[in-house]
């Protein structure tokens, strides 16, 4: 930062939030990006929905620790350090687990909670903290998710409620707009081609991953554009020693989860669908998510 910036009083510094469902959806999926940005001297947020009570985890992880949501609280602190987070700010709601679980109709789950109460809790801390740049889930939350979905939709009205304001906001003068919202996404070409090899091997691709609980065909099914795509390489161990944290769920040094197995495929970047601005024909893919900014 330099004197004139300082002395500028339009000047704004580089502000980013993230707002995910669990603790490891910061790591696992996007923290390349958010470790860049925070060392680059970005302030960067995280919302997180959930502690992720109902992530199933080997006893020997509970030594000292409550209960699952304890654990998985503390280690999302140890990764939210690692990869350089400003604030972690969670919303209370109780994990749902996966599609057709139990979990689901718990009254107190996000995936039961109304999605207007929970934008409209998004929509609060985004007034409050001012991020240019939002990032969330994409539509189908990465594997279909149900805390996932809900976390896309829940985020996506809120980006909306700014813009129903904006004439109003504009007649007061006290008008804040976060500039770009951004969905995590994943290369589909390869999952395509990954699933015909599993049938190849006579393994079942809609019973993928540990707990044989993510049904990689139907991802690979749906598919979105990408707009931007963030390498991290310089930044690649911070990101791995945040893995390393989750280690209840799987985390490493070498990575975590589906998108550890694909970035052990692709290498030190993430990808992501710009939905707000709305992309044009023949864009070029953004490299920097705070492109065009003001």
């Amino acid at each position: 930062m330099t004197n004139l910036d300082l002395k500028n009083k339009n000047f704004r510094k580089r502000i980013l939030l993230a707002v995910l469902a669990h603790p490891d959806d910061e790591t696992f999926g996007i923290g390349g990006t958010l470790a860049k940005y925070a060392q680059e001297g970005a302030d960067v947020y995280l919302i997180c929905a959930t502690r992720g009570e109902v992530g199933e985890m080997d006893e020997k992880f509970m030594l000292g620790f409550n209960d699952p949501a304890d654990r998985r609280e503390f280690e999302l602190h140890c990764a939210a350090k690692k990869l350089g987070l400003k604030e972690v700010i969670f919303l209370n709601y109780r994990d749902s687990g996966m599609p057709g679980s139990i979990h689901n109709q718990n009254p107190q789950s996000l995936w039961a909670t109304p999605v207007e109460e929970i934008a409209l809790k998004i929509y609060k801390k985004i007034k409050k903290i001012q991020p240019q740049v939002v990032i969330t889930f994409d539509p189908i939350g990465g594997y279909h998710h149900p805390d996932h979905i809900r976390i896309h939709e829940a985020t996506k009205m809120a980006f909306q409620f700014f813009y129903t304001e904006k004439k109003s906001k504009q007649q007061s003068g006290q008008e804040f707009l976060p500039q770009k919202l951004y969905y995590q996404t994943i290369p589909r070409g390869f999952l395509r081609w990954s699933v015909r090899i599993l049938k190849l091997f006579g393994k079942n691709p809609r019973k993928f991953g540990t707990n044989h609980d993510i049904d990689l065909q139907a991802i690979a099914e749906v598919d979105f554009p990408i707009q931007a795509e963030v390498n991290y390489v310089k930044y690649a161990k911070l990101r791995n020693e945040a893995s390393a944290c989750h280690i209840s769920q799987g985390g490493s040094r070498t990575g975590g989860g589906i998108m550890g197995w694909l970035r052990a495929i692709f290498g030190s970047k993430e990808l992501f669908m710009r939905a707000y601005p709305e992309p044009t024909p023949g864009e070029s893919k953004e490299s920097d998510l705070f492109f065009g900014v003001s």
